[in-house]
């Protein structure tokens, strides 16, 4: 599931907070590509039921995702509530 470099570039130019393909720090970019690789493994674990080790990948992820989200919530509730709606995560 290697992401391209462009294809990186354009979750970050997309979702990060200051909207140009550099900024891969701001919690929103990196949200974005923990959602993006989320919803991949999800779709490989739909076919492939047994593959724990992918499982567990996953789960840090989400987990990974939710304390980033708790972070932005607890700094920024605007910015929460945006990234929240962009993506279409649910709480």
């Amino acid at each position: 599931m290697k992401l391209t470099t462009e294809a990186k570039q354009a979750i970050f130019e997309k979702n990060s907070l200051q909207k140009v393909s550099t900024d891969t720090g701001s919690a929103e970019a990196q949200i974005a590509l923990f959602t993006h690789r989320i919803t991949h493994l999800t779709e490989h674990l739909k076919v492939n039921k047994k593959d724990f080790s992918t499982r567990l990948g996953l789960l840090k992820l989400v987990g990974k995702r939710r304390r980033m989200l708790d972070y932005l919530q607890h700094r920024e509730i605007n910015r929460y509530r945006a990234i929240i709606k962009e993506l279409g995560i649910r709480k």
